[in-house]
């Protein structure tokens, strides 16, 4: 739901089954051997710049050497398919993947494309146009985030790359990016570009920051473990600010009496334990993937849900019932009108004002 996005990747659904269970979690950390290309690191290679942070609270690049366009190995593209997207070839293959996996979409750029070995992240000129990787020119307005080279605009952020920047069977060189962009900027981008994507679907929920990293290097080692080319050394990572860390207090008599529950605080513990959310001097520190929890009626709903709804007692509902009836004045009004109409009265109810324009619709004469 719009509310979870960090569900929408497997490690996410991982974190809520290890909850929900009360099994240990067992992530995989990338291991990546970058190394030096020709005695250059990734520096010699690209520059970045992010001129609306707003628009984009991070950015992430890093740089493949030797890249070798070929079909994914069967694992790969059997775990594509079985998630419903269609596999293209192994550069492509891993930046879906991990968009899979870590819930963070990425991006390849073919480094040759780039021109002055740039990339400004900033708002489109008004009248700017681009041409998608569907093969489709697109006119974008001065709101709109684009990934721009030295010269010209090679992606629509968060939304679609651009064809003059795509991967081809000759790319030797490329960028990946995992990026992190303004969740109702991207929405607003392709609804008013007429193209909604997996990764627009995903940027317009609101994505953690923190994930931008571990993407990246997930994806790098990928492409060692493919053996398709050469990682090289050094990463750039645009973090201008962390996203302001959400304090609730823990109240637990609050939140019993919310849900109207005898929740024992034991109980509370282990749940925020599971759930990764750390307790220190009365103050709750929720995860950065969880935006969602923003306050005590948040924090309820996760111990309840933990804790069981079976185990909320069946009770009848409390208060007092009451008699509906017609007041004196109704009752004196209601027989007035029933002697009337057995003296052969007949009652019509009409509208006080009425529009001169219904008397055309019944198609009557003004006089």
């Amino acid at each position: 739901t719009s509310n979870r996005p960090d569900c929408l990747s497997v490690i996410g659904l991982a974190r809520e089954t290890a909850a929900s269970f009360a099994e240990p979690l067992h992530l995989h950390t990338p291991v990546v051997h970058a190394e030096k290309h020709d005695g250059k690191t990734i520096d010699d290679y690209l520059s970045v710049e992010v001129k609306d942070a707003a628009l984009c609270p991070r950015y992430t690049a890093r740089v493949v050497e030797d890249i070798k366009i070929e079909p994914s190995p069967k694992w790969l593209r059997e775990r594509l398919r079985a998630c419903g997207v269609r596999p293209i070839n192994n550069i492509v293959d891993i930046t879906n993947y991990v968009c899979l996996e870590y819930g963070q979409p990425m991006h390849a750029f073919d480094y040759n494309y780039l021109k002055g070995g740039k990339i400004t992240v900033r708002r489109a000129d008004e009248g700017e146009k681009i041409t998608t990787l569907d093969g489709v020119e697109r006119t974008l307005t001065d709101k709109m985030l684009v990934i721009a080279d030295a010269e010209k605009a090679v992606a629509v952020a968060g939304v679609m790359g651009g064809e003059n920047s795509e991967i081809i069977p000759e790319t030797k060189t490329i960028v990946f990016e995992s990026a992190n962009f303004n969740g109702p900027s991207v929405r607003v981008t392709a609804r008013d570009i007429g193209l909604r994507t997996e990764a627009s679907g995903r940027y317009e929920k609101g994505l953690d920051r923190e994930n931008t990293l571990p993407a990246i290097e997930r994806a790098c080692e990928l492409i060692e473990l493919l053996g398709v080319g050469k990682v090289v050394e050094g990463i750039i990572d645009v973090f201008p600010e962390k996203a302001p860390q959400t304090v609730i207090p823990f109240e637990p008599e609050k939140i019993n009496a919310f849900l109207g529950t005898d929740v024992p605080v034991e109980s509370m513990l282990d749940t925020f334990k599971r759930l990764d959310i750390r307790l220190e001097d009365g103050k709750l520190y929720p995860p950065s993937y969880r935006a969602d929890l923003e306050g005590m009626h948040d924090i309820a709903e996760e111990v309840i849900r933990i804790y069981g709804y079976d185990k909320i007692p069946t009770t009848l509902p409390s208060g007092e019932a009451t008699t509906g009836k017609l007041s004196f004045e109704e009752r004196i009004e209601q027989k007035a009108r029933d002697i009337a109409e057995y003296c052969g009265f007949s009652q019509g109810m009409s509208y006080s004002f009425e529009s001169p324009k219904v008397f055309d619709k019944l198609l009557i004469p003004a006089d």
